[in-house]
C-alpha cells in the first residue's frame, strides 16, 4: 500500500505552539500536507478523512494510520459492478455508525456524475450499500455536503445548500434505498444575506463572466442528538440554528406544509460549517469568521471554547470511542474557489483533538 501523504505527529513538541498551553481547549494531532474535508472516527478508533475537492486531491478519502494518510478503502474488489459503485469522485460528508459502516457522501461535482451515498463495512472490509441521488432528489445545482446517520430510524439526513433559494434536506431510507427531498426553499435552510469575512478578507467566488461575488450558502451543518429525537440544522450563511423531530422527517405522510410547521428555531449561531453534538446536547461548531471553536449549550446559549489563528476554517467534528472529539482545519477561505480564483491556501492543515464538555457517539 502506498502512502498518500506523510504527516507530522506532534507529541510533546508543543513549546512553540499556542495550542499547547496547559489551559488549551484543543491539541494539534497532526500536520497535513493536503486540505482535509470532513472527519469520522469508527467505534474501534479508526480515523477516516475526506480530502477536500477544492484542492484536487489524488484520493478523495483516506485513513489516518501510523502517522500517514492512506487510501480508503484499501481492498481490491473483483466484481466489476462493485468497482463501478465504489468509484469515488468528490466525497465531503463522511460518518460512521455503530455497525462499523463508514458512510461517504459523494457529491460527484468534479466529474459531473450523479451524487451517491456509499457505505463501506470496515469489519468485513467490503461494500455495504450504494444509494444514488438522481434529479429531482438532488437537483442539477446540488452540493450534497454533510449528513447525520440515524440508526434508530435506519435513515440518513443530508443537507444540500444547492443554489441557495432551492436548498433543502434529503431524507434517505436505508431499508428501501429510496430518498426524498424535503423543506426545499424553507426559511430554515436558505441562506441569510450575511457575508463571511475572515481576517478582514471577504469570501468571494468568480462567476463565468469573471465577476467577483460574495456567496451565501444554504443549509450545511446538520447533526442529531444521541437519542435520535431531534435533528439540528441551519444554513452555513445564517445566524440561526433550527431543529425538527426525526419522527417527522421520516414520516412520509406529512405533506410539505405540515412538515414545515414542525420546524423550530433553536438558537443563535455564527456562520459555521460542520457541527456535532455530545451526550449532554452541547453542539460544537467552528465560528469561521473568528478563527474559533464554539459551543451551543443545552440552555441554547452560544459561547467560544477556543480562538486561535491556527483554527483557520474548522470544517468538521467527530467523536471517537473514548469520548475524544476530533476536528479538521482546512483554510478553505484561502482556496482558489473561495478566494476569487486566487489560491492562497498553504499547508500545514490540521487534524485536531478538541477538549469536549462531555462524551459523544463515535462517528458522529
Amino acid at each position: 500500500m502506498n502512502t498518500l501523504v506523510k504527516v507530522t505527529v506532534l507529541l510533546m513538541m508543543f513549546t512553540f505552539d499556542a495550542a499547547a498551553s496547559p489551559d488549551s481547549k484543543f491539541d494539534i494531532i497532526a500536520h497535513l500536507d493536503t486540505g482535509p474535508g470532513n472527519v469520522t472516527v469508527t467505534d474501534n478508533g479508526r480515523i477516516v478523512i475526506s480530502m477536500h475537492q477544492f484542492y484536487q486531491p489524488k484520493y478523495t478519502v483516506v485513513e489516518y494510520k501510523d502517522n500517514a494518510l492512506l487510501p480508503f478503502p484499501n481492498k481490491e474488489l473483483s466484481d466489476a459492478d462493485s468497482i463501478s459503485d465504489l468509484k469515488l469522485d468528490s466525497v465531503l460528508g463522511i460518518r460512521s455508525d455503530a455497525n462499523g459502516i463508514v458512510w461517504m457522501l459523494d457529491n460527484g461535482m468534479r466529474s459531473g456524475v450523479t451524487p451517491k451515498l456509499v457505505g463501506w463495512d470496515t469489519r468485513s472490509n467490503k461494500l455495504h450499500q450504494v444509494i444514488h441521488l438522481p434529479t429531482p432528489v438532488a437537483p442539477k445545482d446540488a452540493f450534497v455536503n454533510d449528513f447525520s446517520v440515524d440508526s434508530k430510524h435506519n435513515h440518513i439526513f443530508i443537507s444540500d445548500p444547492a443554489g441557495g433559494a432551492n436548498a433543502g434536506l434529503i431524507v434517505v431510507n436505508l431499508s428501501t434505498g429510496t430518498a426524498r427531498r424535503v423543506l426545499e426553499g424553507h426559511g430554515s435552510v436558505i441562506p441569510e444575506q450575511v457575508d463571511l469575512v475572515i481576517d478582514n478578507v471577504p469570501i468571494q467566488v468568480k462567476d463565468k463572466a469573471g465577476k467577483l461575488l460574495r456567496p451565501h450558502i444554504g443549509v450545511n451543518p446538520i447533526t442529531e442528538d444521541l437519542n435520535n429525537e431531534w435533528v439540528y440544522f441551519g444554513p452555513m450563511h445564517g445566524l440561526s440554528l433550527y431543529r425538527i423531530k426525526a419522527d417527522d422527517l421520516v414520516n412520509e405522510k406529512l405533506d410539505a406544509k405540515m412538515l414545515a410547521n414542525r420546524v423550530e428555531r433553536y438558537s443563535d449561531k455564527p456562520i459555521s460549517d460542520g457541527i456535532t453534538i455530545d451526550k449532554d446536547n452541547n453542539i460544537y461548531l467552528g465560528e469561521l469568521a473568528a478563527n474559533a471553536i464554539g459551543v451551543i449549550s443545552a440552555d441554547k446559549k452560544y459561547r467560544r471554547l477556543a480562538q486561535c489563528p491556527r483554527l483557520s476554517w474548522v470544517d468538521s467534528f467527530s467523536f471517537g470511542p473514548n469520548g475524544q472529539l476530533f476536528a479538521v482545519v482546512n483554510r478553505l477561505h484561502q482556496s482558489a474557489t473561495l478566494n476569487g480564483g486566487v489560491s492562497a491556501s498553504k499547508p500545514p492543515y490540521y487534524l485536531l483533538q478538541v477538549k469536549a464538555l462531555a462524551g459523544g457517539l463515535p462517528g458522529r
